[in-house]
């Protein structure tokens, strides 16, 4: 028996005869137009029910275009699909036709996942939805499973990096709007690769933020870093969660996207019985069983909050996984020797050590950076809830350079990091270019049109760095080559080391896929020794079937030599990064039948990996 569609409740509503059906919620407002400025201009009253929604039916297909008069000013839609000029203009009705091809699309488990990160301004030269779509063959040869998108609703400007959006359900303008997304979810779709879209529920930005004259979107009651925070508690707020809800519903049941990685969680601030992320993870669930599809919530969340993850009947919010910052601070700081800002709590090779082993370092201990305890993390959390990353764009772009890694450890290191996070019982993520060590940066970028607000944020940028001690000037985030700066330069695969870098994170993805002990995120069965002493970290992981494989990592700058313990069996080296063909420095290769501990000789930054045979 077919399921009832999905009908959305706000925004323009596109009707089989034509007709489109206005709603919004505006309980601040007493009278609401709708201004169709094309094809034909009109205006039409609404009509306002009790609750303060106002609601009007008219001959206005897919391509009109509208705004709503609130008395002497108009505005665009609060739920607006599309804005074909900017985030000041009218809105336009999008119809819900279109020719997908996934019918038999269900998605993919987190123990499958293998995450891309990228930003479609910066991906291609082109910078649009259908311009990634010519790289995706490449990312499947790479071995990725599915794209995490950053912020596609729609901002000032062209050039931003999505998290100032203020219509979050419009798909950004020059990006190729909802159809040009559609179009990129739908050939992902056709190579197996699964789609998570980064959404921001925490904060709008500040120019066309206009959602606080329609209704008690926000609330004064608290503050946050970026202002005047979301009211998810307050009078009035069961709307405010309706329409977040509905927007993560859209992109969910319209759009087809496999998972949603929320940004920021920490910043809700929300004292209900039952919180906004509980409300949206069980709705997001239910809805997805109901499609028969995997749908994934990944939060971002500094507060180290161990309820995010567990189940609703076990006291927890019901998400799937969020990102550990943890491994990525204490990899970071280990390979490069930075001490400064949060990496002050990081930098101790046990640090490492623990990360690997449980997901996390702080559960619960002192943080000299918070000068306060920091982290409720346990150890029975299973390795899908933790997506690990040697470099993302947070980690990236908030460096005063926006340096990568590539431009900070050598390319040993680089090598090293790829064989951590590929080889770890987590989800890995990459950062789009890392896998063949992109030299581009990635810096902060905005195009704001208000030149007030853009000197604003270009000064309050240059304090922030000042303030941490950067040395030199910060680029301008509105400078147009600030952003074009970024762009990646894909010709980079077929070079040289970059070459070499990308081929060997093709045979770790292999690997990973192919070895059962790999595919299982099962800490259970993964056993993490340090050799503190030697800068050595041993990884062994099996599986049921009898599988196994060990790993060393020489986090050193030295070439070490230590006896392994290895399990009874007869082992063969799998890979080792100091190869010729991952341009590497050469080794001595090893390979034995275990009944004493083994010899293994690392080179500096290098490691190796055995996997048990028959």
């Amino acid at each position: 028996m077919p399921r009832e569609p999905w009908t959305p409740r706000l925004g323009a509503i596109a009707q089989p005869d034509g007709t489109c059906t206005f709603r919004v919620w505006a309980p601040f407002v007493d009278h609401i137009d709708l201004h169709l400025t094309a094809p034909q201009e009109r205006v039409i009253p609404m009509q306002r029910d009790v609750d303060g929604t106002h609601t009007i039916t008219a001959d206005a297909p897919p391509g009109t275009t509208y705004l709503y008069r609130l008395g002497a000013v108009e505005r665009p839609d609060p739920a607006s699909r599309f804005q074909p000029g900017s985030v000041h203009g009218p809105s336009q009705v999008v119809g819900r036709d279109f020719d997908w091809h996934d019918a038999g699309w269900t998605g993919i488990s987190l123990d499958e996942t293998i995450l891309y990160e990228l930003h479609v301004g910066t991906f291609t030269p082109e910078g649009t939805f259908d311009a990634i779509i010519t790289h995706l063959d490449a990312l499947v040869e790479l071995g990725v499973t599915a794209l995490e998108i950053m912020p596609v609703n729609q901002f000032p400007g062209a050039r931003d990096w999505g998290y100032d959006g203020v219509l979050p359900f419009a798909v950004q303008n020059s990006y190729g709007g909802p159809d040009g997304l559609k179009r990129l979810i739908d050939a992902c779709h056709a190579r197996k690769l699964a789609v998570v879209l980064d959404v921001v529920y925490n904060h709008f930005g500040p120019e066309g933020n206009y959602l606080r004259e329609f209704g008690p979107y926000f609330t004064d009651a608290y503050n946050t870093p970026w202002g005047t925070p979301l009211n998810f508690d307050g009078p009035g707020s069961d709307e405010v969660r309706a329409y977040f809800i509905e927007n993560a519903l859209m992109w969910i049941d319209e759009f087809h996207v496999d998972g949603l990685r929320l940004d920021a969680t920490h910043a809700f601030i929300d004292f209900s019985a039952r919180t906004f992320l509980e409300e949206l993870a069980a709705t997001v669930h239910a809805h997805a069983d109901r499609l028969g599809r995997r749908v994934s919530l990944i939060a971002e969340n500094d507060r180290g909050d161990d309820r995010l993850l567990r189940p609703p009947e076990l006291g927890g919010y019901g998400l799937d996984a969020q990102w550990s910052d943890d491994l990525h601070h204490v990899l970071h700081t280990l390979l490069t020797g930075e001490h400064v800002g949060y990496y002050r709590d990081f930098g101790l090779f046990p640090q490492l050590v623990k990360a690997l082993r449980l997901g996390f370092v702080y559960a619960g201990d002192y943080s000299p950076f918070r000068e306060r305890r920091h982290g409720s993390f346990r150890a029975d959390l299973p390795g899908r809830s933790f997506v690990v990353a040697a470099q993302n764009h947070d980690q990236v772009g908030n460096r005063m350079n926006g340096d990568r890694l590539s431009a900070l450890v050598p390319f040993e290191a680089l090598k090293l990091a790829a064989g951590i996070v590929l080889l770890s019982p987590y989800v890995p993520l990459l950062f789009m270019g890392e896998e063949y060590g992109e030299t581009a940066p990635f810096l902060y970028f905005t195009s704001y049109g208000d030149p007030d607000l853009g000197r604003a944020v270009t000064q309050g940028r240059r304090k922030e760095f000042k303030d941490h001690a950067w040395e030199g000037d910060a680029p301008d985030p509105q400078d147009e080559a600030t952003f074009l700066r970024s762009r990646l330069n894909h010709d980079l695969r077929g070079q040289s080391q970059h070459r070499a870098l990308l081929d060997l994170y093709t045979a770790l993805i292999r690997l990973r896929k192919e070895r059962p002990a790999l595919r299982a995120l099962d800490k259970e069965r993964a056993e993490v020794i340090g050799y503190e002493r030697e800068r050595v970290i041993v990884l062994h992981r099996w599986h049921a079937d009898g599988d196994a494989l060990i790993a060393a990592f020489n986090l050193g700058e030295g070439e070490v030599s230590l006896a392994l313990p290895v399990p009874v069996g007869t082992w063969r080296e799998a890979l080792h990064s100091a190869d010729a063909r991952w341009m590497g420095p050469g080794y001595t290769p090893a390979a034995w039948t275990a009944t004493d501990p083994a010899a293994l000789t690392l080179p500096p930054q290098s490691f190796a990996v055995f996997v048990r045979e028959g």
